[in-house]
């Protein structure tokens, strides 16, 4: 079982990277550029395509990690796309397709349908080509469909929680809400869509930015001695790389959720504020940062605080905390960060 788990994370980390960096990357650089060069606009939206195929690479992700065949493989991405909640049907009978779905409900069903596939294994014979993408379709697929609605009122709970938090007085609630989205982008769950679906908005949002900030600053130091510079500058755009590590390893996280209490607390004293869109990505293609400076406007005073609370106190703080917990409290150490790909 561990094992499993540990396959069907890292196909979600991997699916998760390749997916959502391109627009985290260069999404809202382009939404300034775009009203003086407005082909930039097809770049813009081919990456918000290719954001809502991430249940069919997770799938498809996974299915490389239990070395599944071609067939067995697509089957699973099929079957994940199903489970995701990315489509909806209008009442025209069209079809939508937008945003990335439910995380949690994507792994869970990509997990069933791993198992469904493996069961047939070659019980098909010659009907594999033919059978199992339809199979796995409706029956890992529906299945995953079926639960989706419970799935997403769990990630409400989970939503409502934070809200309460936010009626509190603002230096506790920053430290709190940033603590607890520092976890959740590097855990299963979208913070994106526990952003938009609390509609968190305001010092919450900010709050919640500067947390995605911390652990995607933190897991970029903390994993350069353990993989190359581009994969750990990759967890900049993305901290939901370190997912399975974390899930195996909460510990390491201890750092970053420090770094995060903090400066969620300076969010509160100095009012940083966002949108649900901002609260999801932190500092990735600078969207918390350009958001917060869009919201207070671009003067002098602005532009170092945002400067400060978002480029260099999580760096300098990261440092602090993760000497202090791998060289004195001896909880961590680099290789906990490692990304594997095979």
């Amino acid at each position: 079982m561990k094992d499993f788990i540990s396959k069907l994370l890292t196909g979600m980390s991997l699916g998760i990277v390749v997916c959502l960096i391109p627009n985290a990357l260069v999404g809202e650089i382009l939404k300034l550029v775009i009203p003086y060069i407005p082909f930039f606009e097809t770049v813009l939206n081919a990456s918000v395509i290719v954001m809502s195929l991430l249940p069919v690479v997770i799938g498809v992700m996974a299915g490389i990690q239990f070395k599944l065949t071609p067939i067995q493989t697509c089957s699973v991405g099929l079957a994940a796309f199903i489970g995701s909640g990315v489509t909806t049907v209008m009442e025209d009978g069209s079809i939508t397709m937008a945003g990335i779905g439910t995380v949690i409900n994507i792994g869970l069903t990509s997990a069933l349908a791993i198992l469904f596939v493996q069961f047939l294994g070659s019980k098909l014979k010659e009907w594999t080509l033919l059978a199992m993408p339809a199979l796995t379709i409706f029956v890992p697929g529906l299945i995953g469909l079926s639960i989706l609605p419970y799935i997403k009122d769990s990630s409400l709970l989970i939503g409502n929680g934070i809200m309460y938090l936010t009626d509190l007085q603002p230096i506790i609630m920053g430290a709190l809400i940033a603590m607890i989205f520092s976890l959740l982008i590097i855990s299963p769950i979208s913070t994106i869509g526990v952003a938009t679906v609390i509609m968190l908005s305001g010092i919450g949002a900010g709050a919640a930015n500067l947390g995605v900030c911390a652990s995607g600053v933190g897991m970029c130091i903390a994993s350069l001695r353990a993989n190359n510079f581009g994969t750990a500058l990759a967890h900049v755009a993305s901290a939901k790389i370190q997912m399975r590590n974390f899930l195996m390893k909460p510990k390491i996280a201890l750092p970053m959720v420090m770094t995060a209490a903090i400066l969620g607390a300076l969010a509160g004293a100095f009012q940083i504020e966002g949108t649900p869109y901002s609260a999801g990505f932190g500092l990735a293609g600078f969207v918390g940062p350009l958001k917060y400076l869009d919201i207070e406007g671009w003067h002098s005073g602005s532009i170092i605080i945002s400067l400060i609370l978002f480029i260099v106190l999580p760096i300098l703080l990261n440092l602090v905390f993760l000497k202090l917990f791998e060289a004195k409290l001896k909880l961590v150490k680099s290789d906990d960060y490692k990304v594997n790909y095979e």
